[in-house]
């Protein structure tokens, strides 16, 4: 129990401050990620607890990193085999870790690549209750861009993935993916930043 209580207190107000940052520099696309980045924003201030501290799902909310994998008009996304969707690779943040660090490990842990960032910041926030094998709590989700390579071959986490797969963003299973998917291929496509 001590550790829980130490690591609860960790986050220190450096990187508090930082994730509040990365967060700022996020531009709406809609109510909603106003609204979402409005509530993130007081939750990051009100001195809660940020980062899971305990698995599965302690505290109930918590920040995570997503990260796309992209070539121009392909996605790489796995099979996620807890959340049992279609999703972007991505991971928990861990305590007094930078989202931006938490997406490059999760890329090296889970695929064994060192990828580079397309943009300096998050193209999306959600907020999401999750489903499946884990469901009942909430992600609070940074969405970052990579660059990738459809032809290149990525060693993935079998234990965590039933699969990885490129898909054409016409192609995304979006009705078996996170529910945001849809919002954020708009975001990344419709001003055409890509």
């Amino acid at each position: 129990m001590h550790g829980v209580r130490r690591h609860a207190s960790s986050l220190s107000k450096f990187m508090r401050d930082q994730i509040r940052l990365e967060v700022e520099a996020i531009h709406p696309l809609d109510g909603l990620e106003s609204t979402t980045i409005h509530d993130t924003l007081r939750w990051i201030d009100s001195g809660s607890q940020l980062c899971r501290i305990e698995k599965p799902a302690t505290p109930k909310k918590h920040l995570v990193s997503y990260f796309a994998i992209v070539d121009a008009d392909h996605l790489l996304l796995v099979d996620h085999i807890n959340a049992e969707l279609w999703l972007p690779p991505g991971g928990h943040v861990e305590p007094n870790e930078h989202p931006k660090e938490a997406a490059l490990r999760e890329a090296r842990e889970e695929l064994s690549v060192e990828p580079a960032f397309f943009f300096d910041h998050p193209v999306l926030i959600t907020s999401t209750e999750t489903v499946g094998k884990t469901a009942g709590h909430t992600d609070i989700s940074l969405w970052y861009v990579f660059h990738g390579c459809v032809e290149d071959q990525y060693t993935y986490n079998h234990s965590e993935f039933a699969s990885v797969r490129w898909f054409h963003r016409d192609e995304i299973p979006i009705e078996r993916s996170d529910p945001h998917m849809a919002r954020f291929l708009t975001k990344l496509y419709g001003d055409q930043r890509m």
